[in-house]
């Protein structure tokens, strides 16, 4: 069946659907021997895809990856960073680094930490990253001050960012220390550009430290084993990937 072309290279592990467009767009991608436009379709059981040259053949499609990582402070969440600072990928062995197509899903600023998933796995990519899509994930928020209920209140109903209202979001304080620091649990089901950051600064209340801890069931601490720690990642469990899986399903149910 032909699918458009940046779908096809993110399905099979090239690149996300995102970094295959620039590919195509940069003239780097050719079918049946032709640089193609970006929306140009292909099936790549009859036709030849190349890119950079090389083609894709279907023994060659790597086995999809699933990982999560504890992503420490200071490390970006690209595959590529001109100024050379630290990336995701620099901290994976180099059996996974080279030639197996994994990618970050979605980011964590470089000053926050925790729970980020790595995969090849194009289509978990495009639809855990997709607006559409509402996927709750879980933070630990380090804040300035002792917020007052009203203020929790107005976060968890929504504030207006650039114009836009945020999604209703889960607000609770878990520990207040002497140092006029409060810590906080927010679940959210968007990922708007440092949108806790933002919202908390609006609120008065500006983060002074913000860790994610679980990506929908997907967390850093399993029920029964050590939390994972700083820096490592591992391969996720079935059940997690059957989650991955169930919100590709529903997010092709919305479409």
């Amino acid at each position: 069946m032909a699918e458009r072309v940046q779908k096809i290279l993110s399905q099979w592990g090239i690149a996300s659907r995102r970094q295959a467009e620039q590919m195509i767009i940069a003239g780097r991608v050719r079918v049946n021997g032709t640089v193609i436009p970006l929306g140009e379709k292909a099936n790549p059981e009859l036709d030849s895809i190349e890119v950079d040259g090389l083609p894709l053949r279907p023994e060659n499609r790597p086995k999809s990856i699933y990982l999560l990582l504890n992503k420490p402070m200071g490390v970006i969440s690209t595959c590529s960073e001109p100024s050379r600072r630290s990336k995701v990928l620099d901290i994976l062995s180099s059996e996974l680094r080279n030639g197996k197509g994994i990618h970050p899903v979605g980011r964590l600023d470089a000053d926050s930490t925790g729970a980020l998933l790595l995969t090849n796995d194009g289509r978990v990519t495009y639809c855990l990253t997709h607006p559409k899509h509402c996927l709750l994930k879980t933070y630990q928020v380090w804040v300035e001050g002792h917020p007052q209920e009203l203020t929790l209140k107005l976060w968890r109903q929504g504030i207006i960012l650039s114009g836009k209202k945020t999604l209703p979001a889960r607000v609770k304080v878990l520990e207040e220390s002497n140092n006029s620091q409060t810590l906080l649990e927010v679940v959210i089901s968007e990922g708007r550009n440092r949108q806790i950051r933002r919202v908390a600064e609006k609120l008065g209340h500006p983060v002074v430290k913000l860790h994610r801890t679980a990506i929908g069931q997907i967390q850093l601490q399993i029920p029964g084993e050590s939390v994972l720690p700083s820096g490592h990642y591992r391969p996720l469990k079935d059940f997690e990937i059957n989650f991955l899986h169930d919100q590709i399903n529903k997010s092709y149910q919305l479409s």
